[in-house]
């Protein structure tokens, strides 16, 4: 058996008070279904902490609306610290991430509303969708996105992440990277150039080379109607030199840590991963338990070090309230979860107006 992708699992957003993120995150994106929290010592991550075990508390929530979640992420041993420049377009690692809206319109003024800074106006992407860039609390972007793949009944027009833009210092070389390990074989749009919908972003009028990925089949797996459609648009800056966003940094500071996938046939994959030149540089062992969920963990890099988690997840808790733990080990592994199932999940939302 070869190895599964169900969708992204989660954006990493590191953050200096892991409340406040929440909060945020709740409020204006809708992210407000926890699925854990857990404040303990990331003991695995030493290659990218300085060579020591670093406390943090975290939480990992999502939006019932479908895609995935937000680990919100906060180093309570040591300060954590922001880049020492302001990320502009084309540097090195995660970028901005993407966020579906049912109503970009309604989703622009609901935003707008709430005093989030908006970045320029509603325009049209390459890939012939509307969407419209704003910069959170904490000084991280996300791309508001039209999209038609949706998943439950969320609170917002939002739902989670579908996606991420991403700094690149050679684009065919990570093409192919993100289609042979991650599956992102359907190229929607390629070019070269000065893009209009860009230039509201920080270093926005950069030249650059542009790809925006999918996968051209579905994803299967328990949760990938939950997670839906995903997309990776890859930027190289042509005009300007990159800098890696996560230069002279632990992983875990301020800005987004990592994008983590949600698969199955952990060792599959790291024989795909070995293969093709990128092995994996932490695991996490089978037996790894973060608050109530349970699972597999490990990391890799991409052509310039941009870092892809992967989690094979074992457990999951359905309704904490009553003890309903869904143990996913004695499930087939491409089976997608019945959507009540997942919708069940919704029971534990923590509004925040």
């Amino acid at each position: 058996m070869t190895y599964i992708i169900s969708g992204i699992q989660q954006v990493g957003i590191g953050v200096a008070n892991v409340h406040e993120g929440f909060k945020w995150y709740n409020k204006n994106l809708g992210m407000d279904v926890p699925i854990f929290e857990e404040a303990a010592e990331a003991a695995l991550m030493l290659p990218y902490t300085g060579g020591e075990p670093q406390k943090r508390h975290a939480i990992l929530a999502i939006n019932m609306n479908g895609g995935g979640g937000f680990e919100i992420w906060q180093y309570t041993s040591r300060t954590p610290q922001a880049p020492s420049f302001k990320p502009q377009l084309g540097d090195l690692g995660l970028y901005c991430a993407k966020i579906k809206t049912k109503n970009i319109y309604n989703t622009f003024n609901f935003l707008k509303s709430q005093q989030v800074k908006i970045l320029g106006q509603i325009t049209k992407s390459p890939i012939g969708k509307q969407h419209f860039f704003i910069e959170d609390a904490f000084g991280n972007l996300f791309e508001i996105i039209e999209d038609s793949v949706w998943f439950g009944k969320g609170l917002k027009e939002t739902g989670g992440p579908i996606g991420m833009i991403i700094g690149v210092s050679n684009l065919e070389k990570s093409i192919q990277f993100y289609n042979s390990i991650l599956g992102y074989d359907k190229i929607l749009y390629q070019g070269e150039g000065s893009y209009e919908d860009f230039l509201p972003l920080p270093g926005g009028n950069v030249i650059n080379k542009r790809a925006v990925l999918t996968h051209s089949k579905n994803r299967v797996g328990p949760f990938s109607q939950l997670f839906g459609t995903s997309y990776i648009e890859l930027v190289e800056a042509k005009n300007y030199t990159p800098r890696k966003i996560f230069e002279n940094r632990f992983w875990g500071d301020l800005g987004f840590i990592h994008l983590c996938f949600d698969i199955k046939n952990m060792n599959a994959l790291r024989t795909a991963c070995e293969k093709q030149g990128h092995p994996f540089t932490v695991d996490g062992g089978a037996g790894f338990e973060m608050g109530e969920a349970a699972g597999h963990f490990t990391y890799i890099e991409d052509p310039d070090g941009t870092l892809i988690e992967f989690v094979e997840t074992k457990k999951i808790p359905i309704m904490k309230k009553w003890g309903w733990y869904l143990d996913l080990t004695k499930r087939p592994p491409e089976k997608a979860l019945p959507k009540w199932m997942l919708k069940t999940l919704g029971l534990n939302r923590k509004k925040i107006n």
